[in-house]
């Protein structure tokens, strides 16, 4: 079920108003929540259901085997490392087992060796890489004392599958989402409002911004050796908003979401087309994947606290495990590959962590210095992002030979539409990049008045739904 659906338009307010009004006590609000989370994931195909109930079934029961043999340090990290292998047994089988299976075949082939494969037509099932990751981490917690096992099964049932983060995260931490759904929710109406103010904005960026920019890149990216370099930039600039206006709008709507039943999800996005460099844009792109990976794999290899070699070493097995995350194809390991590269540089310099404020803070223009730092920035990921796109490693490649070499300074003809959706998101976010998202207003100024706020939101409503493109799912749900 998709957030721009007209199935969940339905859904979310009768969900919303069964919740509160009618299941009022938390065990059943946390049954509910489970039975309205499967019902909207399972509209993608039922048997998705089983596979998550799989794996939400095996993590409880490891969260309780780990509390009955506390006394021994050696059968808790069987129990753990034999539910993580499970998972990730499962993970690897639904989405990288016709990788592998290719990659070999053609390897051993190489060699004049023909290997004769079981073939499995394999269905990859929505958002098997946030709900997967979630788990692990409760079963990691749990094994490292950071979070005591919970014998409620149907909370942790809604842990796992609370709908509005299920497909394309945030991917949550155990020790941060599961103690919301122990404890009792009181509605909140300015929690409510914010939430929609979240959810509305989401929407323009998904459905204004994102599926606008959609049309034109599908386009260019299918023709791209028969157009010169300016429109291929222009494709791959709009594909960099496309990626930012569909996931992080993603990420703005399930935020939205859970506030409309009293759970707060954590940040996902924090504006990063305006970093200053490559170490900034990771701490505020996808913020819960990098904030996984660095503690549950980049400080267990020893993190930074040890020699220059070993610390690169472990953030290029952070980046290449990142690229490999999103998706069975090179491309997404090379555009690891090349992140990490861009990153070492900082590292080497010890100036990884040089920007961690608001760019031009108090300021409502950037200095001359930082406007050339956010551009640049921004055209080092313009680059990322066109392996990310391509099919192959060989049309990323053409495709920036062929943007460099063609191109010619000329206005592309087509293409103003998203390139105004796109100069409404950036201004409206530099605006607000001290805020959690764009349509988060104080009350000051000409905002004090309530009928401005909301002729506002009303205009952007509005705006929404006349400007939409054509509908597409969003990107991430294939990872």
């Amino acid at each position: 079920m998709l957030f721009n659906s007209i199935e969940f338009l339905f859904f979310l307010p009768i969900t919303f108003l069964l919740y509160w009004f009618v299941f009022k006590s938390l065990k059943i609000q946390n049954l509910f929540i489970v039975i309205a989370s499967y019902i909207f994931y399972g509209w993608w195909d039922w048997r998705f259901l089983i596979l998550i109930a799989l794996t939400t079934f095996c993590s409880f029961l490891s969260g309780v085997l780990l509390e009955k043999f506390e006394e021994s340090r050696k059968i808790q990290k069987a129990i753990s490392a034999g539910n993580i292998l499970l998972n990730l047994s499962i993970l690897c089988l639904f989405k990288y087992y016709n990788f592998f299976r290719e990659n070999l075949t053609y390897l051993f082939h190489s060699m004049g060796i023909e290997l004769d494969w079981v073939t499995i037509d394999v269905l990859l099932p929505v958002g098997i890489s946030f709900y997967t990751f979630q788990a692990l981490s409760y079963t990691i917690d749990v094994y490292q004392h950071k979070i005591k096992p919970t014998h409620d099964i149907v909370a942790f049932f809604a842990f796992i599958s609370f709908f509005p983060q299920l497909v394309a995260g945030p991917i949550e931490r155990a020790t941060h989402l599961l103690p919301q759904f122990l404890k009792e929710r009181n509605f909140s109406y300015e929690k409510a409002v914010d939430g929609m103010r979240q959810i509305l904005w989401g929407l323009f960026k998904k459905m204004v911004v994102a599926d606008n920019c959609a049309i034109a890149v599908n386009t260019i990216f299918a023709d791209y050796q028969s157009l010169d370099g300016s429109h291929l930039l222009l494709g791959a600039i709009f594909f960099t908003f496309q990626i930012y206006g569909d996931f992080s709008g993603y990420s703005d709507i399930a935020i939205g979401v859970a506030r409309l039943f009293g759970i707060n999800l954590m940040r996902n996005f924090n504006y990063p087309y305006f970093s200053r460099d490559i170490a900034e844009f990771w701490r505020r792109w996808h913020i819960s994947l990098t904030t996984w990976f660095r503690d549950y794999i980049y400080f267990p290899l020893g993190g930074s606290r040890c020699s220059k070699w070993k610390t690169m070493r472990n953030t290029a097995i952070i980046f290449l495990v990142s690229g490999f995350w999103h998706g069975a194809n090179w491309t997404f390991v090379c555009w690891g590959a090349y992140h990490a590269l861009l990153f070492f540089p900082l590292l080497l310099l010890g100036t990884n962590r040089k920007y961690t404020n608001t760019v031009a803070q108090g300021r409502w223009l950037p200095s001359v210095k930082e406007a050339f730092q956010m551009i640049s920035t921004f055209l080092l990921a313009v680059i990322g992002w066109i392996i990310f796109r391509a099919e192959t490693i060989h049309q990323a490649w053409d495709y920036i030979v062929c943007m460099v070499t063609k191109f010619d300074f000329s206005m592309p003809a087509h293409g103003k539409d998203p390139l105004i959706y796109i100069a409404i998101l950036l201004v409206v976010e530099w605006l607000q990049r001290e805020k959690q998202f764009g349509l988060q207003l104080e009350e000051k100024g000409i905002f004090r008045y309530r009928f401005v706020r909301w002729a506002l939101y009303y205009i952007v409503f509005i705006t929404t739904f006349l400007l939409a493109g054509e509908q597409e799912d969003f990107i991430y749900f294939q990872f």
